[in-house]
């Protein structure tokens, strides 16, 4: 979002912290914990500032995954998973385009993810090859590390971490 001054979020010391809008951090505190809710704010905003919904929309979903607080690329890297390459990138994924369903060793399957919220997430080709792809999600409650193959076929869920 452009940031003006009187929509600038301010520090707990009450300083200026122009990384963020008034409306997502607030006396040094983020309020928004999921990005949908954010972008829903923000849209609104943005439409008075001339913006279509699409554009703003558009805009947001490309913007907040650059933002330091929205980056969990770091947390994956720090996992030193086999084979996974190293993560410079989350990009916003709507839940229903990535919510894989898991076999159980019973036979039934699982899904973790709700398929109406916006995650943080990206493919990674796996650097030994083959055709299996690592999948990797987050939001603020967990981060998600998985193997499929192509069109989201036969996926192994390797870690699901509560934060």
């Amino acid at each position: 979002m452009p940031l003006e001054d009187e929509i600038v979020g301010h520090d707990s010391d009450g300083s200026l912290n122009e990384d963020y809008c008034k409306w997502c951090y607030a006396d040094g505190i983020y309020t928004y914990s999921n990005m949908d809710d954010l972008i829903d704010v923000c849209v609104k905003h943005l439409i008075n500032e001339g913006f279509t919904e699409e554009q703003a929309r558009s805009h947001m979903k490309a913007t907040l995954p650059t933002l330091d607080y929205w980056k969990r690329y770091e947390e994956f890297n720090e996992l030193h998973i086999d084979g996974m390459p190293k993560v410079e990138k989350l990009n916003a994924l709507v839940g229903a385009y990535v919510n894989l369903a898991y076999p159980l060793p019973s036979g039934a399957s699982v899904k973790f993810l709700n398929d109406q919220t916006t995650y943080l997430g990206n493919q990674l080709e796996s650097e030994f090859g083959g055709n299996r792809c690592f999948g990797i999600l987050a939001n603020m409650d967990f981060i998600m590390v998985c193997t499929y193959e192509a069109e989201g076929a036969k996926p192994e869920l390797l870690l699901y971490k509560k934060r």
